[in-house]
């Protein structure tokens, strides 16, 4: 099996949420952002959130010993946000890294199973449920430089057009993989 950890973005501000999302209360009480968690430590050997400097993990909801990298620039979007993660694991061993959004904790820990067994160095492996790409998205290790190097509030969409040739989509049936949170409504639907 690949060696693949996770890397969680939460750093963002969730404005179009009115308030910050990442504390918001599941219907199990968990915050959504240690639902997300919860999710990929159940999969992933090693899970690292990539948070604001001024974060308090425990008002996150988040228990005690979790792996956070601090994005100094998490105001300038989820490209710097990643970036700052992926630089904080490249020193370590991994085949590929499962970028996950900390907006996210429904995906079946099937789905998620089934992107590990198909990551490699070379490969970038997404979900696709009903002809739709979803998340997370998991980068081969070839491709961990430029993910270094991003900027902005784009993400990894230039990354990932820029190696099409590179894409292994695995069919899910989990609509998981594309419910994420941008309103309080998407919390009960």
């Amino acid at each position: 099996m690949p060696t693949v950890p996770a890397l969680i973005l939460a750093a963002g501000f969730g404005s179009r949420f009115g308030s910050d999302k990442r504390r918001a209360a599941l219907s199990d009480g968990r915050t959504l952002l240690a639902a997300s968690l919860q999710s990929a430590l159940r999969v992933f050997d090693e899970v690292h959130l990539v948070l604001r400097p001024e974060d308090d993990p425990v008002a996150l909801g988040l228990p005690e010993g979790c792996n956070i990298i601090r994005c100094e620039e998490a105001t300038q979007g989820m490209g710097h946000s990643l970036a700052a993660g992926v630089r904080a694991l490249s020193s370590g061993t991994g085949d590929a890294i499962a970028v996950v959004l900390g907006d996210m904790p429904w995906i079946a820990e099937t789905s998620l199973r089934a992107l590990v067994a198909k990551a490699s160095a070379e490969r970038i492996v997404f979900p696709v449920h009903h002809d739709e790409r979803g998340h997370p998205v998991l980068f081969g290790r070839d491709f961990w430089p430029e993910l270094q190097q991003l900027t902005g509030d784009g993400g990894a969409r230039c990354v990932l057009r820029a190696h099409a040739s590179a894409w292994v989509a695995v069919g899910v049936d989990d609509p998981g993989v594309l419910r994420d949170v941008d309103s309080p409504e998407a919390l009960d639907s």
